[in-house]
């Protein structure tokens, strides 16, 4: 802990863990995994982990699929819990599931979930979502001009429900729509762009 952070502030970043979704294999990018386009002189995936911690994650999962073995090998990612999805193949959904199934008994109360190719998404953002963390039935999302997007922050006792529907690209949508009248949405369009990096015409955000 440092010198001007209070004991509150240090249990609330190891209660609420930075859950990153990095399996993707870029199929639209020529089969690139997005975890490893360069941005700003490193990988994507080192970004993201960065802007998670930056917003005050203490404690940060990182969910890996295509070409796995070479991220590990390329990625500087000391002191993140690296979960292997071999069903990453299958989306997004099979990814959350993985990755809220390995934050169980590790003490989290909610995690704040970021996909990898969100660059635009800094930790200005992030930190407004994490902020919104009260207890384990806490729900929040950024929003867009009022439209639901990235990061999420889903309470562990939400954990099994979207787990639960999380299937294909879908990831939690199915059970955000479900509940869309107990989750607090966070206006982040002011210091945030939720751009995806999805084809080759989007290579051109990363700097």
């Amino acid at each position: 802990m440092t010198d001007n952070e209070t004991p509150a502030e240090d249990q609330v970043g190891d209660r609420v863990a930075g859950l990153l979704l990095a399996a993707g294999g870029g199929r639209r990018l020529g089969g690139r995994p997005k975890a490893l386009l360069e941005h700003r002189g490193h990988p994507l995936v080192e970004h993201a982990v960065e802007v998670l911690r930056t917003a005050g994650c203490a404690r940060v999962h990182v969910v890996l699929g295509a070409r796995a073995a070479d991220v590990r090998a390329r990625a500087a990612l000391d002191g993140c819990t690296l979960v292997d999805n071999p069903d990453w193949e299958q989306g997004m959904g099979s990814s959350l599931r993985a990755g809220l199934g390995s934050l169980a008994g590790t003490g989290a109360r909610a995690a704040l979930v970021c996909l990898v190719d969100q660059p635009g998404i800094g930790a200005a953002a992030t930190a407004r979502v994490r902020a919104r963390f009260r207890d384990e039935t806490s729900l929040a999302s950024a929003a867009y001009a009022g439209v639901r997007g990235h990061p999420v922050l889903l309470g562990a006792a939400h954990w099994a429900g979207v787990a639960a529907t999380a299937s294909g690209d879908r990831g939690a949508r199915a059970y955000l729509r479900e509940h869309e009248a107990e989750i607090a949405l966070v206006e982040c369009g002011d210091v945030a762009r939720p751009y995806d990096i999805d084809t080759e015409a989007d290579l051109v955000h990363l700097e």
